[in-house]
C-alpha cells in the first residue's frame, strides 16, 4: 500500500519539499497510529501513514483546487470514500468544508500545519535535527507568528482541541513520530 501512495505522491509533486512534507506528515501518522494501537486494525498504521502521505498530493499541480483535485485523483487511483474523507478533511476550514470526524482525521488536521513549524524550527537548530529538539523551543516558535509565518497557528490548536490534547503534548508526539523518520526527512 505505501509503494503505491509514495508513487502517487511523486506523480503529481517532483517539489522534493513537498515530497518531504508528505513523508513528515506519514512519519507522525504512523506514531500516532501506534499510539493509539491501530497496529492489527483494518484501518491501521499503513494506512494511517498513507493518509498522511497523500494528503497533498494534488497541491504542487492543482493549488487553486487543493482537496478537491485529490478527490478526483484518488478516486482514479483506487481509493476508498473512508481514505479520500480522510485526505480531504486536513484542509477543513482553509479550502474545504469536509471536516475531521474520526480520530485520524482529527490528527492529520492538527498535525499538518504543525509538521511545517517543527521542520522549520528544527532546520535553524546548528544541529539541523529534530534529533535534539525539545517542545519549548517548538513552543517558542509557535508564540513567535513572524516566524514560519505560513503556518495556521489556529489550525494547529483547533486540531489539538478536536483531539482532546494539550498543545505541548501534541508537539511532543509530533516530533516523536519526526524522529523514527529522521534520515528520510534530513532532519
Amino acid at each position: 500500500m505505501r509503494e503505491k501512495a509514495l508513487a502517487l505522491l511523486q506523480e503529481y509533486n517532483q517539489s522534493q519539499a513537498l515530497v518531504a512534507h508528505g513523508l513528515a506528515v506519514e512519519a507522525i501518522m504512523r506514531h500516532y497510529a501506534q499510539k493509539a494501537g491501530e497496529e492489527n486494525a483494518p484501518e491501521g498504521v499503513e494506512y494511517w501513514g498513507c493518509v498522511g502521505l497523500l494528503h497533498d498530493v494534488d497541491y504542487e499541480k492543482y493549488p487553486e483546487e487543493h482537496c478537491k483535485k485529490a478527490v478526483e485523483i484518488l478516486q482514479g487511483a483506487g481509493y476508498d470514500e473512508g481514505f479520500i474523507h480522510g485526505v480531504v478533511c486536513h484542509g477543513y476550514g482553509l479550502v474545504t468544508d469536509v471536516e475531521p470526524e474520526r480520530y485520524m482525521e482529527k490528527v492529520l488536521y492538527t498535525v499538518d500545519e504543525l509538521s511545517g513549524l517543527i521542520n522549520a524550527t528544527a532546520i535553524m537548530r546548528p544541529s539541523r535535527s529534530v534529533m535534539d529538539l525539545e517542545v519549548k523551543s517548538v513552543k517558542k516558535k509557535f508564540k513567535d507568528k513572524k516566524f514560519a509565518a505560513g503556518v495556521n497557528r489556529e489550525v494547529v490548536l483547533d486540531g489539538c482541541r478536536r483531539m482532546g490534547a494539550e498543545l505541548d503534548e501534541v508537539i511532543n508526539e509530533c516530533i516523536l513520530g519526526m524522529r523514527e523518520n529522521h534520515e528520510a526527512l534530513g532532519l
